[in-house]
C-alpha cells in the first residue's frame, strides 16, 4: 500500500520555509506505507513541476519553491514496475487539451491489462497499474467531472486517486482506500493523508497555532475538486467494480468509515484496507481475519500479501 499526501495553501498564509516543513514532517510520516519511492507535483511560474526519486521520504529532502501553494505527494510500496526506474514512480505526468496534469494512485486495479487491450491504450515503458488512469483520461482529452467519473468507472479494483490540475485545482477520487482531509479555514490551508491516524500524528508534531481543524467529508463514490481559492465542488461515480461492492456481496469495507474523520469502535481501517488489496490476490476477508485472530499485526499481513506469502 502507498500514502497520498499534500497541502493547499490557498490563503498563501505560510512561508516557503513552513510549507516546507510541513511537507517533509507529512510525507515522512508516511513512510509506514511505503519507503520504495517518494515523489511531488506543484505549480511554479505557470509550469507543472513533477519530482520524484526511488528513495524514502525522509531523504528526499523537499524544497519547493515559494509561489508552490499547492502540493500533492505520493509515498510508494512497490507492487508492479520496479521502483529503481524512476518512470514507475508516483505522481505521473499526463496531458489533455487544458494542459499537463500529474496523477497519484494508493490501490490495486486489476483490469489494467485488459482496458489497455480492449480500448487500444497506447503502448509506454510505464509497468505500473496506475498509469492506466493516465491514459484513461488522456483518451478523453479532457479534465472535468465527466471525464472523471468516466475513468474511474472504468477500474476495477481498490483506489483512491489525486490528480493536480493544470489550473492548480486538486482532485480527489475516492474509491474504498481511506483519505482524510481537514480544512483550516481561518488561513486558507488544507492538508491531507491516507489515514486520519497519519494525519493526526502529524499535526501532533507540527503544533500549527490555527485552532482545531476541519474534517471535510466524501464518500465512496466521490469526487471531490478543491480549486486554487480553495473552493470546493462535487461530482460522483458509480463504484459497483470496486473489491468492497462486488467481490463479497453485502461487505463494505469502509461503510463505518465513510466520512473523514469518522471510524466506529469495530473498524479497523488499514485492516480492512489489507482486506479490500487482498481480493487481487485472491485472499478473501475471512482469510485475513482467520490471520488477524491468531496473532499477525496488519503491519505483518501486509508485508506478507506483497510477498504472496500468507500461506
Amino acid at each position: 500500500m502507498c500514502c497520498l499526501f499534500g497541502l493547499i495553501d490557498y490563503g498563501h498564509s505560510l512561508s516557503k520555509g513552513e510549507r516546507n516543513r510541513i511537507l517533509t514532517i507529512l510525507s515522512t510520516a508516511c513512510e509506514v506505507r511505503g519507503t520504495d519511492a517518494a515523489g511531488i507535483a506543484y505549480h511554479s511560474r505557470g509550469q507543472l513541476h513533477i519530482y520524484k526519486r526511488p528513495r524514502p521520504a525522509h531523504a528526499m529532502q523537499w524544497r519547493i519553491p515559494g509561489d508552490a501553494w499547492v502540493v500533492m505527494g505520493h509515498t510508494r510500496m512497490t507492487t508492479q514496475g520496479s521502483e529503481k526506474r524512476n518512470y514507475n514512480n508516483h505522481p505521473f505526468l499526463g496531458r489533455v487539451k487544458e494542459g499537463p496534469f500529474a496523477l497519484a494512485h494508493n490501490g490495486v486495479i486489476q483490469n489494467d491489462r485488459s482496458l489497455r487491450k480492449k480500448l487500444r491504450l497506447p503502448r509506454t515503458r510505464i509497468e505500473t497499474d496506475s498509469y492506466v488512469a493516465v491514459q484513461l483520461l488522456e483518451r478523453e482529452g479532457a479534465l472535468n467531472f465527466d471525464s472523471l467519473r468516466w475513468m474511474a468507472e472504468q477500474l476495477e479494483g481498490s483506489y483512491t486517486v489525486t490528480l493536480l490540475g493544470p489550473k492548480n485545482e486538486l482532485y480527489f477520487i475516492k474509491g474504498d482506500n481511506p483519505m482524510c482531509l481537514y480544512h483550516y479555514p481561518s488561513v486558507g490551508l488544507y492538508l491531507y493523508a491516507s489515514t486520519e491516524e497519519i494525519l493526526n500524528r502529524v499535526l501532533r508534531r507540527l503544533r500549527l497555532p490555527f485552532g482545531k481543524p476541519m474534517p471535510v467529508s466524501i464518500q465512496s463514490g466521490g469526487i471531490l475538486k478543491i480549486d486554487e481559492d480553495g473552493h470546493i465542488s462535487y461530482g460522483e461515480f458509480d463504484d459497483s467494480k470496486l473489491f468492497s461492492s462486488w467481490r463479497w456481496p453485502g461487505w463494505y469495507p469502509y461503510s463505518s468509515w465513510r466520512r473523514f474523520g469518522e471510524k466506529t469502535e469495530e473498524a479497523d481501517p488499514y485492516l480492512e484496507e489489507i482486506k479490500s488489496v487482498a481480493a487481487a490476490f485472491g485472499y478473501t476477508p475471512e482469510d485475513i481475519d482467520q490471520l488477524y485472530q491468531e496473532g499477525f499485526t496488519p503491519e505483518e499481513l501486509e508485508d506478507a500479501l506483497y510477498g504472496r506469502e500468507l500461506w
